[in-house]
């Protein structure tokens, strides 16, 4: 049976009976205070074998009373309860030496798992590290699903763990290692960010790693790569799937021994630099292809984060959009407000481009409309205008019989189409945007074919090279969603 004295602090005094019911229920000695005084004065007189507290108390933040409690006694847990849910709560919570952070509302039964781990497993005594007051907040949304976000961000920050994100396009994946890295361990280092898509083949490893004089044809002079320039900080690799295998074979020897040699070069360098890898791709599937190697894959992939798309947080649409309707207020653009109508309307659509897509609206919005209040109309207008989304089938885009012609699919899903638009028609605009729904398919099915090749790609296709760039920049979301 559990046993402990739990010290309890909040101003609310239904949150104190509830779960002073359930702890006691679990076995533990309770004692509850609406106040910090008193659960100063009971942590001062050495009461109490783990706290929980709100973070908002009517006569101290709970913040500000953290620092003395670990310095008192730093070897008691703490639990902290808020219901600000944002990153920082999550982040200030991890620096000033809490045990958890529980996000409110919270479930009971996770409060109590929490409670007896915390008991089970003594913390040595640490020395929390000064908090950020810096309140421009990297990472935005209070729903369920960003909270377990935030809660492993704060336990990841502390350590050197290498961390896969994974996500579709637009999700912030970039976003989240670049706060891994600012309120991590490694924040006085630098942060180096690489796209592997956006790098030719050729020279990923020299780009990587870097080479010597004379190491291959044009290497007139030695360059530094971007683990030297990581040094002592974090690499952030994106859209790992793209990486070519002998990329990855250099690569695996860094996880492996902690050492890599430049192209052109014999002498190991010791590096000391922590991973963070992204990607939209499912890398299960590309190594069944053999695309990418298992053995990296298990050494990148140490702590998984997946992000979630937009559609399966919407409850965040009106958080992102003051946000960024902030930020383009600071760029010298006017703030607007979203009407009832117009943000059903931004809660129902599926959002392909997710969050960058949304971001993306809200600046159109604050240059293109003088007016203060965006209405639904509004947003049907700039809705309409995206390109039009494929016909789905039970959730699933429907396969293509082996039998059926390609114009006799476009004809069946235009028809499709046109029959959910009985008594209207659609948006003006509908021959480019079938345009555009059929060369993002294609231009994503030329490239995995060619394994991410532009130029056997704009061969396969048939078009000049500079041709495929502009179309790959242009149709970016159309071409993620394709597979690629």
């Amino acid at each position: 049976m559990p046993s402990g004295q739990i010290l309890l602090a909040d101003d609310d005094a239904a949150i104190r009976t509830v779960l002073n019911q359930a702890l006691s229920r679990a076995g533990y000695e309770v004692r509850s205070s609406s106040n910090a005084a008193t659960l100063w004065r009971w942590v001062a007189q050495g009461e109490g074998d783990l706290v929980i507290t709100d973070v908002m108390m009517p006569d101290e933040n709970a913040f500000d009373l953290l620092p003395r409690i670990k310095k008192l006694r730093p070897e008691l847990p703490i639990i902290v309860m808020s219901a600000q849910n944002t990153f920082m709560t999550a982040i200030k919570a991890s620096e000033r030496g809490a045990y958890e952070y529980l996000p409110k509302p919270f479930d009971l039964k996770e409060l109590v798992a929490v409670v007896g781990r915390a008991l089970s497993r003594p913390r040595a005594p640490s020395t929390p590290s000064p908090a950020a007051e810096n309140e421009d907040i990297p990472l935005v949304g209070r729903s369920h699903a960003m909270q377990e976000i935030y809660r492993a961000l704060a336990r990841l920050m502390p350590t050197d763990l290498t961390v896969m994100i994974t996500g579709e396009s637009g999700t912030g994946k970039e976003l989240v290692a670049k706060a891994l890295h600012d309120y991590g361990k490694r924040k006085q280092g630098p942060f180096v960010a690489v796209n592997m898509a956006a790098i030719p083949r050729e020279l990923i490893e020299s780009e990587l790693f870097g080479h010597e004089k004379g190491a291959f044809t044009g290497a007139t002079a030695r360059n530094t790569g971007r683990f030297e320039q990581a040094e002592g900080g974090t690499l952030f690799l994106d859209e790992i799937g793209d990486m070519p295998m002998e990329a990855q074979t250099r690569l695996l020897r860094v996880l492996q021994q902690g050492e890599y040699t430049t192209v052109g070069g014999r002498v190991p360098i010791k590096t000391n630099v922590r991973i963070v890898a992204a990607t939209n791709k499912d890398l299960r599937i590309l190594i069944q292809q053999g695309l990418f190697r298992e053995d990296l894959f298990f050494r990148l992939n140490v702590v998984p984060l997946r992000l979630p798309p937009l559609r399966e947080r919407v409850e965040d649409i009106p958080d992102l959009i003051r946000h960024f309707f902030v930020l383009v207020e600071k760029e010298g653009l006017s703030r607007k407000q979203v009407d009832v109508e117009a943000m059903d309307r931004l809660k129902r659509y599926r959002w392909p481009g997710n969050v960058r897509e949304l971001e993306n609206l809200v600046r159109r919005l604050a240059a293109l409309y003088p007016q203060d209040t965006i209405t639904g109309a509004i947003i049907d207008a700039e809705l309409d205008a995206q390109p039009m989304p494929l016909p789905q089938m039970n959730g699933k885009s429907e396969r293509v019989n082996d039998s059926e012609g390609l114009s006799d699919a476009v004809e069946r899903h235009l028809a499709e189409y046109f029959s959910g638009f009985r008594d209207t028609l659609p948006p003006p605009g509908l021959y480019h945007r079938i345009l555009r729904e059929i060369e993002g398919p294609l231009i994503g099915a030329a490239l995995a074919a060619t394994r991410g090749n532009q130029i056997r790609a704009a061969e396969l296709l048939g078009v000049n090279r500079n041709t495929l760039r502009k179309k790959v920049r242009d149709l970016e979301l159309l071409v993620v969603r394709s597979g690629r």
